[in-house]
């Protein structure tokens, strides 16, 4: 369950279980290897014994009335214990939970992890659970009448469907229009198919079928509109996106990409899967191509319905994409993933890591395993694809998210017990509970870094991070001058204020601390861009002290499929504020000028890391080379540049501080 967006607060019970003895154990570095661990995913597994309801049934269902689920939380208890809990309140006369104790995002994620993990270490237990969570998935799908193929999200823990759940999902009923567990649920079942092909293949025809019912729904809810566009503040993006997010349609594709190499006889799926990821790709290129050194720097966007939002967690449209150009045999639909992971992902980790959200300053400074992994999971996709050392580099550090390198300082994952614990927050804290989506995306994690060792072995070594020097967010109310206003909701309805803004009408000025540096700086100011047409357009006058740095023009176009009129939005100023500078100015020049802060990053960032190891990684975020250092004296290891687009361009061993030449978005990574 996305537990990011819409975890209620679960009521305990006296009837929930309770496991004992799952205490984080010793630090990364004395784990046992392998790393994956089903422990706790096979701890929060249960059964519940269904006899069918119309439009429901599964595979042997009459034979196996069991059906094997995860559940959905589990809450941290004294002495290493968890307990097993379902989502929103417990209604103790009758036993359900308000949403339910068992739901299709986690099951369907569940069932990637054992197939991998059977595919990787052909354990008997991981099969056996692949084949039972798939079991349990089929029964969530409807199988007939106006809402076939679709799937309902929630079930309480006797068994029963619970269509509409409190609070309220989109859709409600939820099997009754395309979602993000028809998404995942395609996920589930298309890497199903291709494992149990050649082991069980009256297994495997039956979620052939399943995955074709599914495809259906899409083929009418989602494709009856391909080939369209529509508008999203003034900019225009493709219309057949599951439920208009890159997000949902990139995890469709990882199951969809595996069905297709596995039957690539099947013309429907495939047709079906190569509209999917060009409408991914279409959509990803309106924020990959052009100039990638302002906001989102090269990232691919989730939501079709804003164009300031992104989030960590369900970003693995370049793994999507990557996975969706081998099997279709197109490689112009991974270059959108290429500028993603080189350009972004360099940003990202020089900016403190996968945060959960930046709407469009990074206002949701909680990290999960579920972001975590899913910047891992486009790099090893990649790596795979191309054999590029510039992905290995990057996944390094991102999968040392999970041994320490993130704002506890923490290991996250414990591979003696399998716990992964369901998030940092921004001051460092740790939320000790370890639910099904928090432990099914560090196992993700982990079952990856099993194929990989050399990436695993320095994610452990450099779990501890020594100096970074990346984004930072000033907060515009902060300023001397100006007209401070908090709104009355944070929430635009496609982003975020940050807090209060700092308002200037005509002639109003105003100075903002950006604190010291020894580095040039980038400036963005995330201004409120009216839609033209609606309203006078902000003009605003930018300085640093008596040099000018730009004038902003704040509009967007027609407000089509998005929320709000408007948008809130970077805007990144032309020149640059010199080393050693600590503010800018602003004057408004005509219209309301609606500043919410100013992200400041210097032209090359950095963030050294380290352990066992050590590693450096040295970021350019212009558009134009940059000279830098790297190393310190007494180092020696091996230093990597590369291009904008991945390219290795140098490499060399080194000893102490070295110059380097950095090329335009590129970054050099030093390891020793």
């Amino acid at each position: 369950m996305t537990n990011t967006l819409r975890r209620t607060t679960a009521a305990l019970a006296a009837s929930t279980l309770v496991v004992t003895g799952l205490a984080l154990g010793a630090a990364p570095a004395q784990a046992a290897t392998p790393l994956a661990n089903t422990a706790h995913l096979d701890f929060l597994l249960d059964t519940a014994t269904v006899k069918g309801e119309p439009g429901h049934t599964t595979y042997r269902l009459a034979e196996e009335p069991d059906l094997v689920m995860p559940w959905t939380y589990a809450d941290a208890r004294d002495g290493g214990a968890f307990e097993r809990v379902g989502g929103g309140r417990l209604d103790p006369a009758t036993g359900d939970y308000e949403q339910g104790a068992y739901n299709t995002d986690d099951i369907s994620r569940a069932a990637v992890v054992y197939l991998r993990h059977w595919q990787q270490t052909g354990s008997e237990d991981s099969r056996r659970n692949a084949y039972e969570t798939l079991r349990a998935l089929a029964y969530f799908q409807t199988t007939d009448g106006e809402d076939a193929g679709n799937v309902v999200l929630w079930m309480q823990p006797d068994g029963d469907l619970n269509p509409s759940a409190e609070p309220v999902e989109l859709p409600d009923p939820s099997d009754s229009a395309e979602s993000y567990w028809l998404a995942r649920t395609l996920w589930a079942l298309g890497e199903g198919y291709a494992a149990f092909k050649e082991d069980d293949p009256e297994f495997a025809a039956f979620l052939r079928d399943r995955v074709q019912l599914s495809v259906g729904a899409v083929n009418r809810e989602v494709l009856d509109t391909y080939g369209q566009y529509v508008k999203a503040d003034g900019v225009d993006v493709p219309s057949w996106l599951i439920v208009n997010g890159a997000d949902a349609t990139s995890e469709a594709l990882l199951g969809l990409s595996a069905y297709v190499e596995a039957a690539p006889d099947d013309a429907g799926v495939r047709d079906t899967t190569a509209k999917l990821a060009q409408g991914v790709n279409e959509f990803a290129r309106t924020t990959t191509k052009g100039d990638t050194t302002s906001w989102p720097y090269g990232a691919i966007l989730p939501w079709a319905e804003s164009r300031s939002m992104w989030h960590a967690w369900s970003s693995q449209m370049g793994a999507g994409l990557t996975e969706a150009s081998v099997a279709l045999g197109d490689k112009r639909l991974r270059e959108p993933a290429v500028v993603d992971t080189i350009r972004f992902s360099a940003e990202l980790l020089t900016a403190g890591g996968p945060d959960n959200g930046w709407y469009p300053s990074p206002t949701e400074r909680v990290q999960i395993a579920y972001g975590a992994d899913s910047r891992l999971q486009n790099s090893i996709a990649l790596s795979e694809a191309t054999g590029s050392s510039a992905y290995t580099d990057l996944a390094g550090l991102q999968a040392a998210w999970f041994f320490g390198l993130n704002r506890s300082g923490a290991p996250v994952y414990d591979p003696a017990t399998g716990v992964t614990f369901d998030g940092v927050q921004a001051d460092g804290s740790v939320n000790r509970n370890s639910g099904a989506e928090s432990t099914i995306h560090g196992l993700l994690a982990m079952i990856a870094l099993d194929d990989n060792p050399a990436v695993a072995e320095r994610a452990q070594a450099v779990a501890t991070q020594k100096s970074r020097v990346g984004l930072e967010v000033v907060e515009a109310e902060t300023a001397q001058g100006g007209t401070v206003v908090t709104p009355e909701s944070s929430w635009t309805g496609e982003s975020s204020w940050s807090g209060s803004y700092l308002s200037l009408t005509k002639k109003q000025q105003a100075t903002i601390g950006i604190g010291s540096s020894n580095l040039e700086r980038l400036i963005e100011p995330v201004i409120w861009q009216v839609e033209k047409g609606t309203a006078e357009t902000p003009h605003s006058k930018w300085a640093q002290g008596r040099k000018p740095l730009d004038n902003l023009r704040s509009e967007v176009g027609s407000k089509g499929i998005t929320e709000a009129s408007g948008a809130l939005l970077p805007q990144l100023l032309k020149k640059t504020v010199p080393a050693k500078a600590d503010s800018v100015t602003v004057e408004g020049q005509r219209g309301e000028t609606k500043v919410d802060n100013l992200l400041v990053r210097p032209v090359v960032s950095r963030v050294v890391v380290g352990g066992d190891g050590r590693t450096e990684l040295v970021r350019n975020s212009t558009s134009g080379k940059q000279k830098s250092t790297i190393g310190e004296a007494g180092t020696n290891g091996s230093l990597r540049v590369y291009d904008r687009d991945g390219k290795l361009v140098q490499e060399k061993q080194v000893s102490g501080e070295t110059r380097i030449d950095l090329p335009k978005e590129g970054f050099a990574i030093l390891t020793s």
